[in-house]
């Protein structure tokens, strides 16, 4: 067993190290694409969306801002140019996000078919909240800290 978690701890430092390194394509670029595609699908007009089933907007809000929160989460967390950002990257996950979800929100008005919906911030809050949380849950499994030199050892 403790040669298993000496392997798990090791495959994670490694792949800690390897995004570290490759953050920008790894890290930062993911964050950037998905956000332009969220902001695309946002300003499409809600009568060219497929409505499947009831409240299907509130899931789609809920989903969508899961997965920004969850990778804007990594991405404060793996900057290191600012520490208060990657000391509290949750917090400001759900800052951020709640920002962005009244301005997109906002934006919804000025789109055909769309409007400003409580409801719906409401949803990209809750979302952005568990996959901020999501993100935390996977970033205190590593065994090391951001902060933290990673040096290669041989056993």
């Amino acid at each position: 067993m403790k040669k298993y978690l000496k392997q798990s701890n090791s495959f994670l430092i490694h792949l800690y190290k390897f995004l570290r390194d490759y953050k920008s394509i790894f890290i930062y670029l993911p964050l950037v694409v998905y956000w332009i595609i969220l902001f695309t699908l946002t300003t499409i007009p809600a009568d060219k969306m497929p409505q499947l089933f009831a409240n299907q907007d509130k899931v789609e809000h809920l989903l969508a801002y899961f997965v920004l929160a969850f990778l804007l989460a990594f991405t404060l967390s793996f900057q290191n140019k600012i520490k208060l950002l990657s000391s509290r990257a949750v917090l400001f996950t759900v800052i951020f996000v709640a920002a962005y979800g009244a301005l997109d929100e906002l934006h919804q008005m000025f789109i055909p078919g769309r409007e400003c919906d409580f409801y719906d911030w409401l949803s990209d809050l809750i979302g952005g909240s568990l996959g901020a949380l999501a993100a935390l849950y996977i970033l205190n499994k590593f065994p090391v800290k951001p902060e933290d030199p990673i040096t290669e050892k041989s056993e």
